[in-house]
């Protein structure tokens, strides 16, 4: 609550400071908040239905409204890709994640092959990134058995700033010709140029960036873009221009904060690794794309990983049972 109190306050006070509007941030935080709260209480009642319920609202969610928000399409690679491509890698983590709460071998198989659909289902709706997300969290699912806790986490951490790395890489002036280009021939020199506008509002203000909402009406190439939308598409670049360098490390706790939160949880390490891949999943998509200016991507991610963090009350009670068995005095094993 700390760290996303400091998101929401650092939002209001650069709104304040460069007249912008804070209400698009405002939104995201309460959906997380919201989010991560019912997932704590949805997991701690329901620890293998709930992840199930979430996956098939997410995938029957992504094929029955595959543009997520109503107005004009945003097409590949920019706008609503992303956010196919997110809620589907969480639909597939929860899938996943029921996976392994699930105590019984049918219920089990049931549930990846639940995952397989969504990945079947983004190859359907030609969500490509989607299915490749969904592939990779359920691989590395099945192998979260045999991976310990720690080096999981650490590793999921390491991506997100390898990533993160690329793409300040391909706007900055001392990177490679080679990786430059085959970076921005990846991403689309759109998308590139939307960067380097995000770069510039930064080094005009460091501390307090452009303010809130003001990136579209500050970028000379969102400007001029058929249909605008007013985003860099990247979370990092649109907190860096937005809310200079305190929001990039403001957005860089809160996913440090789920990390350490799934580190910390009482839950099975292969829950915990599996939903931490699907969260890194969507935090590499975010640093390319546009996948949080979604509500209900905001709202997927605080649920999986409260979904994550939970103490399922039948853990509690069997260690209640397990303590009433011991008589009063004697001896532990």
């Amino acid at each position: 609550m700390a760290v996303l109190g400091a998101c929401a306050s650092w939002s209001l006070i650069t709104a304040a400071a460069r007249d912008g509007r804070p209400e698009g941030v405002l939104l995201a935080v309460l959906a997380v908040a919201a989010g991560y709260a019912a997932g704590r209480i949805c997991g701690a009642l329901l620890p293998v239905v709930a992840p199930s319920a979430a996956a098939l609202a997410g995938a029957a969610l992504t094929v029955a409204v595959p543009h997520l928000v109503p107005g004009p399409r945003i097409t590949a690679p920019l706008g609503h890709a992303g956010a196919t491509a997110a809620l589907l890698a969480l639909s597939a983590g929860a899938a996943c994640c029921g996976a392994w709460a699930a105590r019984t071998a049918v219920v089990r198989v049931a549930l990846r092959l639940l995952a397989v659909g969504i990945a079947v289902a983004a190859a359907a709706i030609g969500s490509a990134v989607g299915c490749v997300a969904c592939a990779v969290v359920l691989v590395c699912s099945l192998a979260a058995g045999r991976m310990p806790r720690g080096a999981g986490i650490a590793g999921l951490g390491a991506a997100t700033g390898v990533v993160a790395g690329l793409g300040w890489t391909v706007v900055s002036a001392w990177a490679p010709d080679g990786l430059a280009a085959a970076l921005e021939g990846r991403l689309t020199a759109h998308r590139v140029q939307l960067w380097r506008d995000a770069l510039e509002l930064l080094r005009a203000d460091v501390v307090f960036g452009a303010g809130p909402g003001r990136f579209g009406a500050l970028s000379p190439t969102a400007a001029g873009t058929p249909v605008p939308d007013g985003r860099p598409h990247s979370a990092l670049w649109q907190q860096a221009a937005e809310q200079g360098v305190v929001g990039v490390v403001l957005l860089g706790a809160a996913f440090g904060w789920v990390l350490y939160a799934l580190w910390r949880s009482p839950r099975p390490t292969p829950v915990v690794l599996t939903a931490g891949v699907a969260l890194t999943a969507l935090a590499a998509i975010a640093v390319v794309g546009n996948a949080l200016s979604f509500t209900a991507v905001s709202v997927g991610a605080g649920l999986l990983a409260g979904l994550a963090t939970s103490r399922p009350l039948a853990d509690d009670g069997a260690l209640s049972a397990r303590a009433a068995r011991v008589p009063s005095g004697a001896a532990g094993p």
